[in-house]
């Protein structure tokens, strides 16, 4: 089966001006996404979804790039797909896309789904985790945090992660005060869901310290990416200081930027993301994660496609237990597809159809076409 065409279908949503969300001093106006596909001779199409953070023209334009080193090969082939290099976003996505459209072939031409290439007994669903808390803001009603929390509690999720609210220099706030807010809301959860907490890379080591310390108290799933990435040392001593799991990673794309944080006990859980590395990355990193003890939470942050793929991987790997669903991507997320996949008491049950289980909808391109600029608008106060 060889590879005859590449391309890729590049879409975009405003969203409603009450859909628009803000964390940071970021304000979230629309949603992406980038779709590779790839055809070949034997009329197969596979796709997959490369994450939007690489920005969908210039992953377009690498996927137009490559595309010549890859027709005429056999898209079976497991060395078909390019390696990612961790240098350039938009490259590196391209390739994810790529080689998660070759495990959608590769599972259509077997009749198989991708979880049953990677496994002799997958999983038929995956228990998934609530991604938002990202819509409160300290000025104006943070008690949004805990009604979105309920809502997802009443949905039957087994967890939500949330993330730390808007710029605290906006508005004086302290570690105290974000405490005094998730103890509140541990309160009104009152066992029914567990929580986790994303920092975004936002905070000191001298503020998440006593944060961990207190999560790690309310035991929480997990503490996400706390301080900047590139401090391994501050991450193995809050890894050190609690029991609680600390995690991090979702930026990375190869085995290799993975070694530091994995040698020196820095992450606990790792979490690549199958639209940044692609899936045999993935796979890779899974592998020597499990070697070393740790567990693979996938990043799974933006649309429907991705959330497939790494379902897949959730299915079938023994070190991953949970999937990562976006709440706040809006339409786009699930209307790519023809057919989006059964979601449930706080599970996804993977289709039985060959491939990663769901196609690309028809007229896609025409209702969702790309709108230039980005996704998000820097807001000051």
């Amino acid at each position: 089966m060889k590879i005859i065409s590449l391309d890729t279908v590049c879409l975009s949503r405003m969203h409603e001006p009450e859909r628009q969300w803000i964390t940071a001093s970021y304000r979230t106006v629309k949603a992406d996404c980038a779709i590779v596909r790839i055809q070949t001779d034997e009329g197969l199409v596979g796709i997959g979804e490369a994450s939007a953070y690489g920005v969908p023209p210039r992953i377009a334009e690498w996927v137009d790039w490559l595309a010549p080193t890859l027709i005429g090969k056999d898209a079976t082939d497991k060395a078909t797909p390019p390696h990612p290099n961790g240098k350039d976003r938009a490259h590196d996505a391209a390739v994810a896309g790529i080689d998660c459209a070759l495990w959608d072939l590769r599972g259509k031409a077997a009749g198989k789904r991708v979880s049953e290439l990677l496994s002799d007994s997958p999983a038929s669903s995956v228990p998934m985790y609530a991604s938002s808390g990202c819509r409160y803001d300290w000025r104006d009603r943070p008690a949004q945090l805990i009604e979105e929390a309920l809502g997802y509690v009443e949905q039957g999720f087994p967890v939500m992660k949330f993330r730390i609210g808007t710029q605290w220099e906006w508005d004086g706030v302290t570690v105290d005060r974000f405490l005094g807010l998730v103890r509140e809301l541990h309160q009104a959860v009152a066992g029914r869901m567990n929580l986790a907490l994303d920092g975004n890379c936002r905070l000191t080591l001298e503020e998440a310290l006593p944060i961990a310390k207190e999560l790690d108290r309310l035991e929480f799933a997990w503490l996400e990416e706390p301080i900047p990435w590139s401090d391994i040392d501050g991450y193995a001593a809050l890894a050190a200081a609690v029991d609680m799991p600390v995690t991090g990673g979702e930026s990375f794309t190869t085995l290799e930027q993975f070694r530091p944080y994995i040698e020196k006990r820095a992450y606990d859980i790792v979490q690549p993301d199958a639209g940044v590395c692609g899936l045999t990355e993935l796979v890779r990193i899974a592998e020597l994660a499990a070697y070393h003890g740790l567990k693979l939470y996938p990043h799974s942050w933006h649309n429907g496609l991705m959330a497939m793929a790494h379902a897949h991987a959730v299915a079938a790997l023994p070190n991953l237990e949970i999937l990562e669903v976006c709440q706040i991507q809006g339409p786009l997320q699930w209307d790519i597809a023809v057919e989006p996949p059964a979601m449930n008491s706080g599970h996804l049950h993977l289709p039985d159809s060959p491939g990663l289980g769901i196609e690309l909808a028809e007229g896609v391109a025409e209702r969702y076409p790309y709108i230039e600029g980005h996704y998000a608008l820097t807001v000051e106060r």
